[in-house]
């Protein structure tokens, strides 16, 4: 299946979660991909799977003449399945996306955002239930307050070090991201994974004692 395809993140959102992949992240010798747990969805059920298109962003003291200047170039750049994901290096004052960015972010065919920053127009996106993960809610602007200074480059979210391009993928548990160096062998392993968890599940719905569960399967 094409890796940049809608089916295949599709598919990614419909049989894996966060907590499968970071189990799987772990026993790959990648400890360090689950972003900080305050990074958080919007609304319960949001989900995000796709590629991250990266954003960098910096406290400002004043209004520059070309206002949210390179913010715009990324979001007319946006390809279908990408993610925006974004860092502000702490700035908690102002909001760097809200509800016009969804809009125009999902014409562009884009999955979602997320972001180690400040979100507004709660309202919008939980009604058109784009799923948006940030750290908290202010309505102030980005204007005069935060500046974004680089796009597609490497940037840390979370604690994660995120390149553009790697898958990213987030739910009610959390957010991480899989370096595309090990993509193919992770989605695997987290499919295998998913099946065996089936298996173990229902060895615990019948009463079987746990202890002898993990001893046979290794999964918790």
């Amino acid at each position: 299946m094409d890796k940049y395809s809608q089916a295949y993140y599709d598919q990614i959102a419909e049989r894996l979660y966060t907590a499968v992949l970071a189990d799987v992240l772990d026993s790959l010798g990648y400890r360090n991909q689950v972003m900080r747990h305050d990074i958080r969805p919007l609304y319960p059920e949001a989900k995000v799977v796709g590629r991250a298109a990266t954003m960098l962003g910096i406290q400002a003291y004043s209004v520059p003449e070309q206002p949210y200047m390179l913010e715009l170039e990324l979001l007319d750049d946006l390809k279908p399945g990408e993610v925006v994901v974004c860092t502000v290096q702490g700035e908690r004052n102002s909001s760097v996306w809200g509800e016009l960015l969804s809009t125009h972010s999902r014409a562009r065919g884009g999955r979602g955002a997320i972001l180690d920053g400040m979100t507004r127009d709660a309202w919008g996106i939980i009604e058109m239930r784009f799923p948006v993960f940030a750290v908290g809610l202010t309505p102030a602007d980005s204007k005069g307050r935060c500046e974004i200074v680089s796009i597609r480059k490497p940037i840390e979210v979370g604690g994660v070090l995120v390149h553009d391009g790697d898958l990213v993928v987030a739910d009610q548990d959390g957010c991480l991201a899989v370096p595309q160096p090990i993509e193919d062998e992770a989605i695997r392993l987290a499919m295998q994974k998913v099946s065996d968890e089936n298996q173990v599940r229902d060895l615990l719905r019948r009463g079987a004692s746990i202890r002898q569960v993990f001893r046979d399967h290794g999964i918790l």
